[in-house]
């Protein structure tokens, strides 16, 4: 594999730049000298973003993109071998990494390098972390698959020894890092487009785990089903999170607000003990939180130091993000996708002591809603109402002869209240009529339902 000298910086053209953590690496790159240039399908806040940071952006993905004096190529999983510009790169016989090769070896060059895996929670328990760090004046670079307020975006780039980053585990990606300190949340199945089932995902985080360093540390939560199983015979240190007594880091007595938001007490194992709130809703956040306590301690930072940190913590972007109220409406949107964060969400909402939920629910991929119905219609059964737009596609070009209606007819065979749309703009038309005074709506997914929400506010 190509290998990048940071020390020695080239140019370096990004196919697929506008992507969440594309546009970040590239910014990184930005910040210690490199020449980047990009291309993407169209303009988005993050592409105008390095745009006016210096980079040469190319909207459209075409072989001239790949001009001479171009040193090196890095492409994301969307780009498949018979795009014309990757064609073009490799006629060209130039050096090309993907997204996750370019990330490891960054990694390689913090003596500190945190790396948050997990089905779900990877967003944010790494803002958690930055948060934590921030607060300890620890300067650190981070690469974070949302918009974080508090560092201007989704990138981070710092002068100290410490690294964060998530980690995802599709197309195992996570398997080109080099953490120094891995978290694991929770595995769970997904992406099974890719993977084949359950064990196939354990194992990918298995070999995770394996590449953490003997003089290094494996945070992982003792909930998930033989945990063992992903740790047994690592040459590193395993410490665990969770409500287990023999946890290394503890959460007890948890209770809420009329927010839903958390206060509870974690407990480490030498017997300190500390009562926290946080300022983001649901049990799934102290989860997070927890794992995010146990990297800063281990890295050495003090109680007050964590407790403000988590207190810094608002949330990011699409996660229980309040957008307005209307009417009497209270409007939130939730990049939850997969029916263990649509549970989570929807256990959160409960706590909020609305008249309604409302959720609007847009399904992302054929092949997670044909894999796993009934858990989405288990997960959904917690809302009061359901309101469905069509399947987002992303990557997927076969339907796999699976819509949303075949959702719609899972909750209504349960009893749910439930309505299918075609459009968005049926769905905003319906909600207009039907949401009322009270109602805690939530439009919910990782595609662009976020704009139903934004459309009905009048943004």
């Amino acid at each position: 594999m190509y290998q990048i000298d940071f020390n020695q910086p080239i140019w370096i053209h990004f196919i697929g730049i506008g992507g969440i953590s594309m546009s970040g690496l590239a910014e990184v790159l930005l910040g210690k000298g490199f020449r980047i240039s990009g291309s993407d399908m169209a303009k988005s806040p993050l592409t105008e973003k390095l745009k006016a940071d210096g980079a040469q952006i190319y909207y459209g993905q075409r072989a001239a993109n790949i001009v001479d004096g171009i040193q090196a190529v890095v492409y994301t999983a969307a780009v498949h071998p018979e795009n014309e510009e990757f064609q073009a790169a490799v006629q060209k016989g130039l050096p090309m990494l993907t997204r996750a090769e370019l990330l490891g070896q960054m990694m390689r060059n913090y003596p500190t390098a945190v790396a948050v895996s997990g089905t779900h929670g990877k967003t944010t328990t790494t803002s958690m972390i930055t948060e934590i760090l921030l607060a300890g004046d620890c300067d650190p670079t981070v690469s974070v698959g949302g918009m974080l307020d508090s560092i201007g975006g989704n990138i981070r780039v710092g002068h100290s020894p410490y690294f964060v980053t998530e980690a995802c585990e599709y197309t195992n990606s996570f398997l080109s890092f080099y953490p120094t300190v891995g978290v694991i949340l929770n595995v769970r199945e997904d992406h099974l487009d890719f993977f084949k089932d359950l064990a196939d995902i354990r194992h990918s985080f298995r070999l995770f785990a394996e590449r953490i360093p003997a003089d290094g540390l494996l945070i992982i939560s003792s909930d998930i089903p033989d945990y063992r199983e992903l740790t047994q015979g690592l040459p590193c240190r395993v410490v665990t999170v969770g409500q287990r007594p023999e946890d290394d880091y503890r959460m007890r007595d948890i209770s809420y607000d009329d927010h839903a938001h958390p206060t509870f007490t974690w407990e480490e194992k030498s017997g300190l003990w500390e009562k926290l709130t946080l300022e983001v809703p649901g049990e799934h956040n102290v989860w997070n939180a927890l794992a995010a306590v146990a990297v800063g301690r281990e890295l050495g930072l003090a109680v007050p130091v964590i407790r403000q940190g988590l207190q810094n913590f608002a949330g990011t972007h699409r996660r229980f993000e309040h957008k307005g109220d209307l009417g009497g409406i209270t409007i939130v949107d939730d990049y939850a996708h997969h029916p263990d964060e649509i549970r989570a969400t929807l256990l959160a909402a409960e706590k909020c002591q609305a008249k309604r939920v409302v959720c609007v629910f847009q399904p992302h991929t054929y092949t997670r809603t044909k894999a796993l119905m009934d858990e989405f219609a288990d997960a959904l059964s917690l809302a009061d109402v359901v309101v469905l737009a069509p399947i987002y596609p992303a990557r997927e070009t076969d339907d796999l002869g699976i819509s949303s209606q075949n959702l719609a007819d899972k909750l209504a065979a349960r009893g749910q209240e439930v309505y299918c749309f075609s459009s968005f703009d049926e769905i905003e038309n319906f909600l207009l009529g039907f949401a009322v005074n009270g109602d805690l709506l939530i439009t919910m997914g990782a595609g662009d339902i976020v704009k139903v929400g934004e459309k009905l506010l009048g943004r």
